[in-house]
């Protein structure tokens, strides 16, 4: 693809918004189920609904369902832009088809295009990808730009950044952003991206954080080639040389180094789950002493995991599927892996300590307010909370289950409704103290009445519940 200029961004930029080449316009050229089926990576719908030769139209058959237009029509869609000349579109007989995908995106109010290679897959159409493939829009991106703790900084770094949509979500609260990839082709579309998009950002060529030695930064963030596989996977934008999690490990390990005090380190990670090892104390080690959350949102089982990641590269039902599904078991059982766990890592270059959980279930979107929060609560708490005046958050309920008529409930359930979406499990005494939380009287003087009604030593009280307390405030359940 040849470099976009100031003339050729204006020129695509002016055909994309004269067209309603948009999110939203997209959406209501296609319809509710068109819309839906092509999520699904049909297109026949789609197809039906774009018949006619207008620009939109052709836009959509272009770059969204990979079919070819007439050349004309392409013409009429991009007057004055020869894109066949700048590696867009490719040429046979009267008609052009994509070659590569620009796709819109949306976010606050704002309409983008991602420059990336074509969405493989539409119609069950698999073939194997090329080595330097160039991922766009994915759902690991866009979980990503959701986990981004909402921040605005001096300075950002993009660690294997692709083709570019993070440069987006980041660019009007970033001064300074930086992007790194070992992929020169990922540079080129990342470089393209940017500029249709009027967007700042210096590329770097690089593997980690060696394009950016001796520099620091006040958020770093990465979507990595997690997948762990043997040696000699060819698809840059998934897999590396490192062994196991090693690229996820060097990535939590270093970046302490690589942070201004204060700053942020979020990723999306996958890790192994050995034989024998706690994935929790693996994942310890690795911050060290600073300030950390993990989150493992889904665990599967090795052939799970194999399968997935087969499948991802267009390898299901070829001849090599049965001989790259074994070399790929006996390089995890090699290691002992039993499981490996998928989710994400954020670190604030604070000193701390690493809390890593299992939470498989829905949660708010965006996350990444949530937490900045949770975070700014584990620091700020002080020791003592008997002089706190809490006050339950806006969005808890109480549900209580038990048999009709019975005196107390057999079970009693908290759950937030934002953030993580927790349901904690309390007893009649916590549920009490949380009824009791309105900012009026302070938790030593609460649980002093608690106790005084339980006919039970206050010390007792505050031994049993001030943990459990502590636990309530870091997650939002009691505000102070």
């Amino acid at each position: 693809m040849q470099e976009l200029t100031g003339n050729t961004v204006a020129g695509l930029r002016t055909a994309f918004a004269g067209a309603g080449y948009t999110v939203a316009g997209v959406a209501a050229r296609l319809g509710e189920q068109a819309t839906a089926a092509l999520a699904r990576s049909e297109t026949a719908p789609a197809v039906r609904r774009t018949s006619s030769e207008d620009a939109l139209d052709t836009m959509i058959r272009l770059f969204l369902l990979q079919r070819p237009v007439p050349e004309r029509a392409a013409g009429k869609a991009f007057p004055d832009i020869d894109l066949v000349a700048l590696g867009i579109v490719e040429r046979s007989g009267g008609e052009v088809k994509a070659a590569l995908e620009l796709r819109p995106f949306a976010e606050e109010g704002r309409d983008w295009w991602v420059v990336a290679d074509l969405t493989p897959g539409l119609d069950g159409r698999r073939e194997p990808m090329r080595s330097d493939y160039v991922l766009g829009i994915s759902s690991a991106s866009l979980s990503l730009m959701q986990l981004i703790v909402p921040v605005k900084v001096e300075r950002a770094l993009d660690i294997g950044t692709g083709c570019g949509i993070q440069s987006l979500h980041l660019a009007d609260r970033v001064d300074q952003l930086t992007a790194t990839d070992v992929n020169p082709r990922a540079l080129q579309l990342a470089r393209a991206t940017a500029a249709l998009n009027h967007v700042e950002l210096e590329l770097r060529d690089g593997s980690l954080y060696e394009p950016v030695k001796d520099e620091r930064f006040d958020l770093i963030v990465s979507n990595p080639p997690y997948v762990i596989s043997p040696p000699g996977g060819d698809l840059t934008y998934r897999e590396t040389g490192f062994a196991g999690d090693g690229v996820v490990e060097q990535l939590v390990r270093q970046a302490p180094e690589h942070l201004t005090d204060g700053g942020w380190c979020q990723l999306l990670a996958n890790w192994t789950c050995v034989r024998g090892q706690d994935w929790q104390e693996r994942l310890a080690a690795w911050t060290a002493d600073r300030e950390a959350w993990a989150v493992q949102r889904e665990q599967l089982d090795t052939s799970e995991y194999v399968e997935l990641w087969l499948r991802d590269a267009g390898l299901h039902g070829t001849p090599q599927y049965t001989s790259r599904y074994d070399e790929w078991m006996r390089y995890l059982d090699q290691y002992d892996v039993e499981a490996i766990g998928m989710g994400w890592i954020s670190l604030h270059n604070v000193p701390g300590v690493l809390d890593a959980e299992s939470w498989p279930y829905e949660i708010e979107r965006p996350i990444g307010p949530h937490i900045v929060h949770r975070f700014e609560r584990r620091e700020g708490l002080p020791k003592d909370l008997t002089a706190l005046h809490l006050r339950v958050a806006d969005d808890v309920i109480q549900e209580t289950t038990g048999q009709p008529g019975a005196e107390d409930p057999a079970t009693i359930v908290l759950r937030r409704q934002r953030g993580m979406r927790r349901a904690e499990r309390v007893d009649t005494v916590l549920a009490g103290f949380v009824g009791a939380c309105d900012g009026d009287l302070s938790t030593g003087q609460i649980l002093a009445a608690l106790a005084d009604l339980t006919d039970r030593p206050v010390v007792d009280v505050l031994s049993d519940y001030l943990p459990q307390v502590r636990n309530l405030v870091v997650e939002g359940f009691l505000d102070y």
